[in-house]
């Protein structure tokens, strides 16, 4: 009777190309058959030819090869080296990927590639002095969102904020909601969920490494066409877009003037797409349609004097009554701030 390992030898002969070989790191027949002896499962070269050749016709891509050296490697797989060091990146640059499920994360991405590129891409990675929250429920709460909104239900969930206790930030008790959510949206590497609090009519926004004990209920969820101007579809892509640092606020159309070597950001911000005008020789001016918010304060503030409101004219008399509060904060008088 057929050894058990024999009848998975050609299973085992894939996984051997996927995880040992590479175009720079290609496995002769006979390194393959002791590969293959050292699992268990007996070879041949002639049948391991043979189940090379069933592999190419299924649609692996086994290629031979004489240069670094003579041998056969796995040409093609799922990701190539440099979109699982995309990713990589992306967990490693993301706070609320907590240290542990990081490295995990790390640890199932180099199973994409062979030993060789894993070894090569995991010098390159740094985990340690990483920003990262310790929210592990972050995970269970993404996935209840995702379940919410595709069966369109409301969610509940304790919401926490970091307070000062002696000198140290401790999580405070935490507030109940319940939420009818509409998408969860990645910016500024955090990760939010947009939603309903039905106290209002409107979209309010929470982080998600900040939700514990998030539950799905049976409760149908709000339309979002009831507190928002999206038709069909939640465009978190365009809500994303006018909502600065996810802060929410009154939409309202905006006219800015900014300096050239500020074109990079605002296209970054606005988009490609956004009809800029010529107002002087180093400066050009814009009108978009923001959330006009907190967030949008900041990142106006942050330019300094390389940009400027044009209108409305409330929110130019706002910012000049902050930019005269920063000027007292720093011992500079009203006068010298007058217009």
């Amino acid at each position: 009777m057929e050894n058990p390992p024999q009848k998975l030898k050609i299973l085992v002969l894939y996984d051997i190309l996927k995880r040992k070989t590479d175009e720079a790191h290609p496995l002769s027949s006979r390194e393959l058959c002791a590969a293959l002896e050292e699992k268990g499962v007996a070879c041949a070269r002639k049948t391991l030819y043979r189940d090379i050749g069933a592999l190419r016709r299924y649609g692996a891509e086994i290629l031979y090869t004489r240069n670094p050296r003579p041998g056969f490697f796995l040409a093609e797989r799922a990701f190539e080296p440099p979109e699982v060091r995309l990713l990589m990146d992306a967990v490693l640059a993301a706070p609320f990927i907590t240290p542990r499920k990081t490295r995990e994360l790390l640890a199932k991405l180099e199973g994409l590639l062979s030993e060789g590129q894993a070894e090569q891409a995991r010098g390159q990675v740094y985990v340690e002095k990483r920003v990262k929250f310790d929210n592990e429920e972050i995970y269970y709460a993404i996935d209840a969102v995702g379940r919410a909104i595709a069966a369109g239900r409301k969610i509940s969930f304790l919401y926490h904020h970091r307070v000062l206790s002696g000198i140290r930030a401790v999580p405070d008790a935490g507030r109940s909601f319940v939420v009818s959510p509409y998408a969860m949206i990645w910016s500024g590497d955090k990760y939010y969920l947009a939603g309903n609090y039905g106290k209002y009519d409107s979209v309010s926004v929470y982080r998600l490494d900040r939700m514990k004990h998030t539950e799905v209920l049976a409760e149908a969820a709000r339309p979002f066409e009831e507190v928002c101007s999206y038709r069909g579809r939640f465009d978190a892509a365009d809500f994303a877009r006018r909502t600065f640092h996810m802060y929410h606020g009154e939409r309202q159309r905006v006219e800015l003037c900014c300096s050239d070597d500020l074109l990079e950001a605002v296209l970054d911000q606005f988009g490609n797409d956004v009809r800029l005008t010529r107002r002087g020789p180093r400066d050009f001016s814009l009108r978009v349609e923001v959330d006009v918010s907190e967030g949008f304060l900041q990142w106006l503030l942050q330019y300094g004097g390389r940009v400027r409101v044009l209108s409305p004219e409330p929110l130019r008399q706002e910012m000049l009554r902050r930019i005269r509060g920063m000027a007292e904060a720093y011992g500079i008088t009203k006068k010298t701030c007058a217009q």
